[in-house]
């Protein structure tokens, strides 16, 4: 019984040192390909094609607020963006108002966003129920001044769609 043991480690052993050098040798060849076929473009040529690159759709770049043409977004003050962020890189700040009807409500007076902590897990768009974030395409976020990487997303002016004026 034991010696079927050690013989069932030793295949194992082996078939492991076998299937590391498959997958080595796979990656080299991929590399190898485009080292021998230099015609074939595998990278951009970013810093000269920053006026023209696009990214891809699914890419995760700053979060924004949404806005209509009529300065209003869609979010309910409700925290579940902020509470889903892990690095607690959104920090909304709201007031109490009250309404006609003698209730408070709360309204957002400032969307914080701290670029700087954020790790761009993308939590926090999928988890808003009024669809009021989304992800910008922008990706060059290299600055001097740290105090830069912290944004406002909430316009000047701009006041939520369910509020009636």
């Amino acid at each position: 019984m034991a010696l079927l043991k050690t013989i069932k480690a030793i295949g194992k052993y082996f078939y492991n040192i076998y299937d590391g050098v498959t997958s080595l040798a796979r990656g080299m060849k991929v590399t190898g390909s485009y080292f021998v076929k230099p015609s074939t473009i595998v990278t951009q040529k970013y810093p000269e094609n920053r006026a023209t690159l696009k990214m891809f759709d699914n890419f995760k770049g700053e979060l924004q607020l949404i806005h209509d043409e009529n300065n209003k977004h869609s979010c309910n003050v409700c925290n579940t963006c902020a509470r889903k962020c892990p690095n607690g890189s959104i920090e909304i700040i709201y007031k109490k108002v009250e309404g006609a009807d003698g209730r408070t409500k709360k309204i957002l007076d400032k969307y914080v966003y701290h670029l700087e902590t954020c790790s761009f897990c993308g939590l926090c768009v999928p988890s808003c129920d009024e669809f009021a974030l989304k992800f910008d395409q922008e990706f060059e976020h290299a600055v001097f001044d740290r105090s830069k990487l912290t944004k406002v997303l909430n316009k000047p002016g701009s006041s939520s769609k369910a509020m009636k004026e």
